[in-house]
């Protein structure tokens, strides 16, 4: 007999190398998972939508999840074109349906892909709905029909406009007239992603000017990984600086993450990014009400919240945590250090294509540029730098990592840090007096220790990594 791949949903879905475990029969099984949990949910009366991204194999597996939902008797919406995933999360919100799918493998190297699962109000499916989701994918036995076939049958509709109502809907939240009187110059780069179309028309409505790169479809990535990070965005940066834009912006594959370059070719991070727009909305803009971020985000969006008699709630990594504690505590607006957020009154899930428009509009009413406000943000609240550094160990150690940080609850000594508290909720996070903090998580995909560490210089973080790094060899 032989034995099926265990298939997990992590904290962004389920993802897997292609050809390996991410193969039609194990998309099949998924995709009749979720029809055996809408009918034990009893919830089969409404369609499910479909999205997928440009990835390697994204739309032939869209096509077998169609073929698999409607041979049990499941209508399917779908899209006609490759799409970002908040498009997705925006379309079930908007149109009040129970689920949807996307196809990606958001930011992972490109060898990956993947399923998301979305539920209602455009919402990360809970951890209580994938770890039984997971269940029945175990038991599952997938019965399909071919997408020609339900879409003869009437089962697919295939959405021509299907990004309409989520490009209406950013703009109705952006000041237009702001923008349009900046004469803004933008150069995107959508890293060979799903967000060219929303986002082009986004800022062409706003009447900036933009240029873009990387547009085409490569299932390589152009050899980089789509994740809008610094060492990711060499080229963005020398095109920026040299064609002397005013603005870079750059989205991961599937359009949930978001980069920013300034004019002078400064990278603006996503712990930046956070602190900007939170600030820029409370003060400028007058929303009033907290802010959300998760364990392993900057630290000044605390300081900044409590000058505004404002609190910063902190929640375990995984979205879901995020938009739910920005609905329970209707805060301003919720993210992460990795590179996604979401605003009050939006989507609960990450959009990067609201999020550059609004920076865009910030960049355009404050008259500055993003290294100016920062900098002014720096002179107001201190200096708050994160860096990162992995550590990669054989897949058969985790265990004795796990045993000593997790379970016996081992810590090195930082000399020239005074604890203050240790948190187990996700992973292990030390905080200290000073105000600097280092945490430590296992990949969900990969044999490696995330290891964060924030404090008021570089030399600081880093030593703060390496003397966790050295304490798990």
């Amino acid at each position: 007999m032989i034995n099926k791949t265990n298939i997990l949903f992590g904290t962004g879905g389920w993802r897997a190398i292609i050809g390996d475990e991410f193969t039609r029969e194990n998309i099949e099984r998924v995709a009749q998972g979720v029809c055996d949990l809408m009918i034990e949910e009893n919830k089969t009366e409404l369609p499910v939508m479909i999205g997928y991204d440009r990835r390697f194999l994204s739309e032939s597996a869209a096509h077998w999840i169609a073929g698999v939902l409607t041979a049990n008797g499941i209508k399917v919406w779908f899209m006609n074109r490759s799409a970002p995933t908040p498009l997705v999360m925006f379309t079930v919100k908007h149109e009040c349906l129970h689920y949807g799918i996307e196809v990606t493998a958001s930011h992972n190297p490109a060898e990956y892909n993947g399923i998301k699962l979305i539920v209602e109000e455009g919402r990360d499916a809970s951890v209580e709905c994938t770890k039984r989701l997971e269940e029945l994918i175990a038991v599952s036995e997938p019965k399909s029909i071919s997408f020609e076939q339900a879409l003869e049958g009437g089962m697919i509709k295939i959405l021509k406009t299907p990004f309409n109502d989520f490009i209406d809907s950013i703009l109705s939240n952006l000041d237009v007239e702001k923008i349009k009187n900046s004469g803004v110059r933008i150069l995107f780069d959508p890293m060979h992603g799903s967000a060219t179309f929303p986002m082009m028309s986004v800022l062409y409505t706003a009447r900036c000017t933009v240029d873009l790169m990387d547009s085409n479809k490569d299932a390589f990535f152009g050899g980089k990984l789509p994740a809008p990070g610094l060492k990711q965005l060499g080229s963005l940066i020398g095109r920026v600086t040299k064609e002397k834009y005013d603005l870079g912006i750059a989205v991961d594959g599937d359009g949930d993450r978001l980069g920013i370059v300034d004019s002078n070719g400064t990278y603006i991070s996503a712990n930046q990014i956070l602190v900007m727009l939170y600030y820029y909305l409370h003060e400028y803009r007058g929303w009033k009400g907290p802010v959300v971020r998760n364990l392993a985000t900057t630290h000044m969006l605390d300081a900044v919240a409590e000058s505004f008699g404002e609190t910063c709630y902190e929640v375990p990594v995984g979205f879901k945590y995020i938009s739910s504690k920005l609905d329970e505590t209707d805060a301003v607006l919720g993210g992460e250090s990795s590179g996604g957020l979401t605003v009050r009154g939006h989507i609960f899930g990450k959009d990067s294509i609201y999020a550059a428009a609004l920076f865009v509009e910030m960049v355009c009413a404050i008259g500055k540029t993003p290294k100016e406000i920062w900098d002014e943000l720096e002179d107001k609240y201190g200096k708050f730098v994160m860096e990162e550094g992995n550590f990669v160990f054989e897949p058969s150690d985790k265990t004795r990592i796990n045993k000593m940080l997790m379970e016996d609850k081992l810590l090195p000594t930082f000399d020239g840090f005074e604890l203050d508290r240790v948190n187990y909720e996700d992973g292990c996070k030390i905080y200290f007096k000073d105000g600097s903090f280092v945490i430590c998580r296992f990949s969900g995909t990969e044999p490696l220790l995330r290891i964060f560490a924030e404090s008021s210089t570089s030399e600081k973080a880093n030593e703060l990594i390496n003397e966790m790094k050295s304490f798990v060899k």
